[in-house]
């Protein structure tokens, strides 16, 4: 008795054509950007949500959000405590003493295991603050992949003398 072939399959038979449209591949950048606006989901800043996700040769080496230290209070428990800081251009800087960015706990997690991130890429929901561009340089982050733009003036002087390229990828987030 010949096999029956199944036509609901999501899989073209081998060697047959598709007569099924599917959605596009998602691309890498697509990806790993997505991947961290999924992670900035667990955030627990009030703030804000931002998520990161730690790259090299197409794997993920460490994932971060933003949110206090581990086993302390996080400030969708208790409340926000704001610091404020002046640039030297005169504009005021304000952040949160409980929260730890995404990207620092991102290399956080990565040292705690033991991953080695030189050379690694990083995509966050949106581009880092002067004071994490610092730690990313100090790491050896190459490029940094971000979605929405976060006070990038702020960090111009620093792209151009460290090399690291700043590189916008936006995914529609459903």
């Amino acid at each position: 008795m010949p096999e029956e072939t199944q036509q609901d399959s999501c899989c073209p038979p081998f060697g047959g054509g598709n007569d099924h449209p599917h959605e596009e591949r998602l691309g890498w950048h697509e990806y790993f950007m997505s991947v961290a606006h999924l992670i900035s989901r667990r955030a627990t800043c009030t703030r804000g949500h931002i998520g990161a996700v730690l790259v090299r040769d197409n794997n993920i080496l460490s994932t971060g959000y933003n949110g206090a230290p581990s086993g302390l209070p996080h400030c969708n428990e208790t409340t926000c405590k704001i610091y404020r800081s002046t640039h030297p251009d005169g504009t005021i800087e304000e952040n949160c003493v409980n929260t730890i960015h995404a990207e620092i706990n991102a290399i956080a997690q990565a040292a705690k295991h033991g991953v080695s991130i030189k050379d690694a890429d990083i995509y966050i929901t949106a581009s880092p603050c002067i004071h994490c561009l610092k730690v990313l340089i100090n790491v050896g982050i190459k490029t940094i992949y971000y979605d929405k733009p976060y006070k990038i003036d702020h960090i111009s002087e620093l792209l151009r003398l460290s090399g690291i390229k700043l590189v916008q990828i936006h995914v529609e987030v459903p």
